[in-house]
């Protein structure tokens, strides 16, 4: 068992050293009860947050599989780069999860996704969060159930961006169908503006020229082939990030330590763990739900992750205390 370290006073010395000062219990049992009185349930009972099989301090320093993950992601970031610039492979369309639709998906993509990031800025903001609460969450459960609960909420949020991709895919080949029986210039100008949002120069000219001769074969031609074009970018674009993982990782400790007041960089005042994922949970689904052009975040991986965590941790707390 780990000591904690705090200030001795005389009085706790002399106890210690078996003098007697009036006190029924001694300093170390003291601070032990104080400690232990931290972490009491409901009921009352004390909680153990020490795992005996893990070799490092509750709550500080760095745990086993965190420190694994965070190797990993690291590694594979600099590896993708090496070979993508040297090799000219691309590692993110190989590794990252495309659409069920989509001829270059493969089931082991639900994993590899996670191990893949597109700049330093994903992968940072990732491997913080990671380390951050993940050592916490390892803490209380173990390595082996930690690694479980981040693979099914990495996994499950690659599931549930597949359904909402594939339903998105779906409607969007209706109106593909529709526009190869009856092409239009204003509908090809809506579907750029839905799915492309700032495309290039030479998008618009062919939208334009073809507004302005809506009878020539030469421009609905090329209407044609630019419809075909943005369906084959939209379902050939893979997903790559830990991201989902990340989400349930997020959402496991707003569950188990509700009341914790975190404090984050753009806002000087602490908030509540619960409050803090139960807005970030809202705001995804906003976002996801508004379904921008401009947005290349998969809103609905990070709730697929969240959604994920939220059913493995109501399982494994059943008939059990939550964590403050």
């Amino acid at each position: 068992m780990e000591t904690l370290t705090l200030p001795v006073t005389k009085k706790m010395k002399e106890t210690e050293n078996g003098e007697d000062n009036g006190l029924s219990v001694t300093a170390r049992d003291r601070i032990s009860a104080e400690i232990r009185d931290l972490y009491k349930g409901p009921s009352h009972e004390p909680i153990s947050i020490h795992n005996p099989k893990l070799n490092y301090r509750p709550f500080t320093g760095i745990t086993p599989a965190v420190k694994i993950l965070l190797i990993l992601n690291i590694v594979m970031y600099f590896l993708s780069m090496f070979i993508d610039s040297r090799m000219h492979v691309d590692t993110a369309h190989l590794l990252g999860l495309h659409l069920p639709q989509s001829v270059f998906w493969r089931p082991w993509q639900y994993v590899t996704h996670m191990f893949m990031h597109g700049s330093f800025g994903h992968l940072f903001f990732n491997m913080f969060a990671l380390f951050m609460f993940g050592r916490i969450l390892e803490s209380v459960w173990g390595t082996q159930r930690f690694l479980i609960f981040y693979f099914v909420c990495g996994i499950g949020a690659g599931l549930l961006n597949s359904a909402v991709g594939w339903l998105e895919i779906h409607r969007l080949m209706e109106q593909y169908y529709a526009f190869q029986n009856a092409p239009s210039p204003a509908l090809l100008a809506q579907l750029v503006e839905r799915q492309l949002g700032h495309p290039a120069q030479w998008v618009w000219e062919v939208v334009d020229n073809w507004t302005n001769n809506p009878d020539s074969q030469q421009y609905i031609v090329a209407g044609k082939q630019l419809f075909r074009q943005i369906v084959e970018l939209k379902v050939n674009v893979p997903m790559i990030g830990a991201s989902g993982a990340i989400f349930g990782i997020l959402l496991a400790f707003g569950m188990l330590f509700p009341n914790t007041e975190l404090y984050l960089m753009f806002i000087p005042i602490p908030i509540k763990a619960k409050y803090f994922v139960l807005g970030y949970g809202l705001l995804e689904l906003f976002l996801g739900m508004q379904n921008s052009a401009t947005d290349n975040v998969a809103h609905f991986a990070h709730l697929g992750g969240m959604l994920f965590g939220f059913f493995m941790v109501k399982y494994w707390s059943k008939n059990r205390r939550r964590f403050y």
